[in-house]
């Protein structure tokens, strides 16, 4: 009997900046039908910078690019909030696609998409390097039918993702150019952080230097950050609701 009284958990679910309200509302019900006495939703962007131990708190801006599967979730936040945000549908599956893509066009040779994720892992690099390494890679040849095994360099991964990169390289623009003046300085000091499993990509800290100038780094542990963030936003959920979604718009 004495289970009745126990309330149910307070919980967090990230969600990607771009979702709808409609969207936002459904997860909130789902999570409230599952048995949680609170739901509160937060944007990826906002979990990346709680979960990269960034000063959200402060009056300072803190800039933080999260890399995901199927997004790229850009934020500025300050005293607390989002003070600007964007999401794109470029993430770690269109780069694996590009990848899949060179290798048919290229190659004549289909691969799967395990294979993709491990020549991204394995060679891919955001900058054309000096020394350019190898790799053999199994797939399937589509003319002929047969499997068929053959050699890819870096530097011909580095052109197969160029335009996903190049997408990323300008939503982290963007929201340069839409940033507060009196959060720029802020920025042009601590630079951008890297969240998200994109931001393994070899030398892309460098890309994002190059492009913009800014000081550029990783995420601790990038692939846990955003759900190392969402946890990390239960402190606030009374002090700072500015933090998370604003579900009912009121």
């Amino acid at each position: 009997g004495t289970k009745l009284f126990t309330p149910g958990p307070r919980i967090v679910i990230c969600v990607p900046y771009s979702s709808t309200p409609v969207e936002r509302r459904a997860i909130r019900d789902s999570g409230l039908s599952a048995g949680a006495t609170q739901v509160a939703l937060i944007a990826e962007p906002m979990a990346a910078a709680i979960g990269s131990e960034l000063p959200i708190e402060e009056a300072s801006g803190s800039l933080v690019i999260d890399i995901g599967g199927g997004t790229t979730e850009v934020g500025v936040v300050s005293l607390g909030g989002l003070v600007y945000a964007n999401s794109i549908r470029v993430g770690g599956y269109k780069i694996d696609e590009a990848i899949g893509n060179y290798i048919r066009t290229q190659h004549g040779i289909a691969i799967g998409e395990a294979t993709a994720e491990t020549i991204k892992k394995e060679i891919a690099s955001a900058v054309q390097e000096e020394e350019n390494s190898e790799m053999q890679v199994a797939g399937h040849h589509i003319a002929e039918g047969v499997p068929r095994t053959i050699t890819i360099t870096s530097n011909e991964i580095h052109e197969a993702i160029a335009e996903p990169l190049a997408a990323i390289i300008n939503a982290i623009r963007a929201a340069l150019q839409n940033t507060p003046p009196e959060l720029a300085a802020d920025i042009a000091n601590r630079g951008v952080t890297l969240a998200g499993g994109g931001a393994l990509i070899k030398n892309l800290d460098r890309r994002v230097h190059q492009e913009t100038s800014l000081p550029v780094r990783r995420a601790e542990d990038p692939l846990t950050c955003v759900a190392r963030g969402s946890g990390a936003a239960l402190k606030y959920l009374d002090s700072m609701p500015s933090v998370f979604f604003n579900v009912d718009g009121d």
